[in-house]
């Protein structure tokens, strides 16, 4: 296995990394709320919710945010290189992974790691296991 150095970037990504937590760090500590994609999607979608408002906020910073990088930091456009139906079918499988598993990958491994939650340790290990299952069949079985 060789490093691609001309795509690895260790302080952008530790940046984000750190901007992740601290907003999961502010939304828990003046909220009293978890950071998790899945349930805060689901909350806003929920016309009874008196939350609402804030997780639209939420989902609208998560939205805006590649067009703000890139014309304040020039960061590169997002591309999609799937096809329309494959992003569709892989958006039905995280969301019914994320309701089978009671959260997402935000909820659980940013969020419920740091409360140090056994549930979210045993949900962490079961999602990146079957991610690094999948590009392993995917990469060196399949093609």
């Amino acid at each position: 296995m060789t490093l691609d150095w001309t795509h690895f970037t260790p302080f952008s990504a530790l940046a984000g990394g750190a901007m992740i937590g601290a907003a999961a760090a502010l939304l828990i500590l003046g909220a009293g709320r978890v950071m998790g994609a899945a349930g805060i999607l689901g909350g806003a979608l929920d016309a009874r919710d008196p939350d609402a408002a804030w997780r639209w906020s939420l989902i609208a910073g998560l939205a805006l945010a590649p067009s703000l990088a890139q014309a304040f930091w020039g960061a590169p456009a997002p591309t999609f290189t799937a096809s329309s139906p494959v992003l569709l079918a892989s958006g039905l499988l995280v969301g019914f992974g994320a309701r089978l598993g009671s959260g997402c990958t935000s909820g659980h491994g940013v969020c419920g790691l740091s409360r140090l939650s056994p549930r979210s340790l045993a949900a962490t290990a079961l999602f990146m296991g079957a991610g690094f299952a999948t590009v392993f069949v995917v990469r060196h079985v399949l093609f």
